[in-house]
């Protein structure tokens, strides 16, 4: 069995760390933190583990080995960098940091202490996502000239825990809003879907709707609205909204030389191929999460195979900057109001 302490307990936590640390045959669940203490104990007792005092007692414990970093942003960079130099392997939410230089040094310090550091880029594990691309690497749409991807919905305080004191909502602990919560996820799915990365971005990223429990806009964005030039020739658009407020949005589009896939845009096939000449293809796969209709995120999964075979973990720290990088290349660029190379 593999030790495992999770540092935070809210919802991110409750319905995805904890739950499927659980199902997994390796994972032993030593302990926990979060701030609110009777939180903390309340998992506890329904996981039959231990709180700890601190998240500094749990790094200090030589039984743990790896941990979940399930807080608020802006602590991110702060608890992963003492975990890692702690000797624990460490798991960490997205978005990575809230600084490109916090991001690097996150990398950094894995590579210096030998120790692995995965980021919770979970699009890319279903099984829709999985299979699309490598229906893109087996040239099925030929190459890929555009795209549209949206990731939407009516924003967190219908998924955290208190939803009056919405910590998403708070520029000291969050950073940003809609871009990174939703837009990370997309960001890195185009990466992952298409094999290019972000080279060049033009951006809005704002407050258009979303208020706060007293009625006034929030202090972080509810919508970005990216065009994204990748390195292999592909444009296309990324939107990440809270103020859909209806049913969520987490669909791609891809335009290719051979024809047009729509992924998750179809209650009943997952992938759907419009070919050049008329035909179709279609896949019933999977259907994609919902704050509503949670399912195993694939995470912990691929986490726990990292540490039992002791091997980088797929979408590792490194792997995650680059869709850091863009993320930060849109939010110079809505300041700006100008172009931005990555």
């Amino acid at each position: 069995m593999i030790n495992i302490g999770v540092i935070g307990c809210g919802k991110i936590a409750q319905v995805r760390h904890l739950p499927e640390y659980a199902a997994h045959p390796v994972a032993n669940i030593a302990g926990v933190f979060d701030l609110c203490e009777e939180r903390a104990k309340t998992v506890a007792e329904q996981y039959h583990t231990k709180v700890y005092a601190s998240y500094k007692d749990m790094l200090k414990d030589p039984e743990i080995e790896a941990v979940s970093v399930c807080v608020a942003n802006a602590v991110h960079c702060e608890i992963t960098v003492e975990a890692l130099k702690a000797g624990k392997h460490v798991l960490c939410e997205k978005p990575m940091a809230v600084t490109l230089e916090q991001c690097e040094l996150m990398a950094k310090t894995a590579k210096q202490e030998k120790r692995f550091l995965m980021i919770g880029h979970n699009q890319r594990l279903t099984k829709a996502h999985a299979r699309a691309r490598r229906l893109i690497e087996q040239g099925e749409i030929g190459d890929v000239i555009s795209f549209r991807t949206s990731f939407g919905h009516s924003g967190p305080e219908t998924w955290t825990i208190d939803s009056k004191n919405v910590w998403f909502f708070d520029k000291k602990l969050a950073a940003f809003g809609a871009m990174a919560d939703l837009g990370i996820h997309k960001t890195d799915l185009i990466q992952f879907l298409t094999g290019q990365k972000v080279a060049a971005v033009t951006a809005y990223v704002g407050t258009l709707d979303k208020k706060d429990a007293q009625g006034n806009l929030i202090g972080v964005d509810d919508n970005a609205i990216c065009i994204y030039e990748m390195d292999g020739g592909a444009v296309g658009t990324m939107t990440a909204s809270w103020t859909h407020y209806g049913s969520e949005d987490n669909s791609t589009v891809l335009y290719g030389t051979k024809g047009i896939m729509y992924i998750y845009t179809d209650p009943e096939y997952a992938v759907i191929i419009e070919y050049k000449d008329g035909t179709r293809g279609q896949w019933k796969l999977d259907q994609i999460q919902t704050n509503d209709n949670q399912t195993s995120s694939g995470v912990i999964d691929l986490w726990m195979e990292s540490l039992v075979h002791n091997c980088e973990p797929e979408i590792s720290g490194e792997e995650a900057l680059s869709a850091m990088r863009a993320v930060f290349a849109a939010l110079e660029s809505a300041k700006a109001g100008a172009r931005v190379t990555v």
